[in-house]
């Protein structure tokens, strides 16, 4: 790497040259291809497999959701960054000529769309707690997610896609339920991910919280131990480490905008494991080589057992 490379370039570099990701014009926006796919589907069976015994509740929801369900998350609150929205045509004829004008000219056409009242999903989880809202059996409820997922952070860099897949088994009872289910949950992903090769760092993380109050949240989000993430060495050891995975205990919050209540009629805590797919695959590539006919086979017979 020269002293203008950015640690990301080789391999992106690397990815492209093996037909595993096509770069699209916008930093971010990828399409995945080749064995990344394969890898995918096979990691993402394994997780499923991993955690076969919570016996969770098969949840799956569009890559948007309404803007009023959005609000009740807050999240515009604290990641106004990250946020976005859709927009869509509404106008007649004339407004449909000035649109074309504008795209002749090489203007933003785009100011002639109008919100869509539809946000683009910056969490797969968020659409559930809708769906979790009322009174919980008294062993709570367990449920897994599998969703797409936009934030607008633009970077060339691939491990940071503006859209990607989260996997998460999310938890609604008392806050003793809720604690246990983000504690143990993380021990089991750690082992699933080390058995893949990866080396692992589990420690306290808080999230990217907006402007100076925000500073004032993340102290007291790492403080509090709300916040654990799943690290692991993409770039060298001399780097540091990327997140592809977390384990978020909420507290009430979600119970206390959404109306779920425990079965004694308190409002319900939450918690979440999640695992970023597309980044995991990503680190297992960086770490076992762009040709995965070539992986150790102690990684490969984990993902095939059935074939391998």
């Amino acid at each position: 790497m020269t002293d203008l490379e950015q640690p990301w370039q080789a391999l992106r570099d690397r990815l492209i040259d093996a037909g595993l990701l096509a770069e699209l014009g916008e930093p971010g926006i990828v399409a995945l291809g080749g064995d990344f796919n394969r890898v995918f589907d096979a990691l993402d069976a394994l997780y499923v497999h991993t955690f076969a015994d919570l016996s969770a509740e098969v949840w799956r929801f569009p890559p948007v959701e309404p803007k009023g369900l959005f609000e009740k998350t807050d999240y515009v609150a604290s990641f106004p960054q990250l946020t976005g929205a859709l927009s869509a045509f509404t106008g007649d004829t004339r407004d449909h000529a000035e649109l074309l004008r504008l795209r002749a000219t090489d203007q933003q056409w785009e100011d002639m769309l109008h919100p869509a009242g539809l946000m683009m999903s910056p969490a797969a989880c968020h659409p559930l707690y809708e769906v979790l809202a009322g009174t919980l059996p008294a062993s709570g409820r367990t449920c897994e997610v599998l969703g797409s997922c936009f934030r607008h952070e633009p970077s060339p860099d691939p491990m940071r896609m503006q859209t990607f897949r989260m996997h998460e088994f999310v938890h609604a009872g008392t806050a003793a339920s809720a604690l246990a289910h983000r504690d143990e949950t993380a021990a089991r992903l750690v082992a699933m991910l080390e058995s893949l090769g990866l080396e692992i760092i589990y420690e306290p993380a808080n999230d990217p919280f907006f402007g100076r109050a925000g500073k004032v949240m993340a102290a007291s989000q790492r403080e509090a131990a709300l916040k654990f993430e799943l690290l692991t060495t993409v770039y060298g050891p001399d780097l540091p480490a990327t997140a592809i995975g977390s384990a978020n205990y909420h507290n009430d919050h979600f119970g206390q905008a959404f109306g779920i209540r425990s079965a004694d009629g308190e409002i319900a805590h939450t918690a979440c494991l999640g695992l970023g797919l597309e980044r995991t695959v990503l680190a297992l590539l960086s770490r076992h080589g762009m040709s995965v006919a070539d992986w150790p086979q102690s990684v490969r017979s984990v993902l095939w057992p059935s074939n391998e």
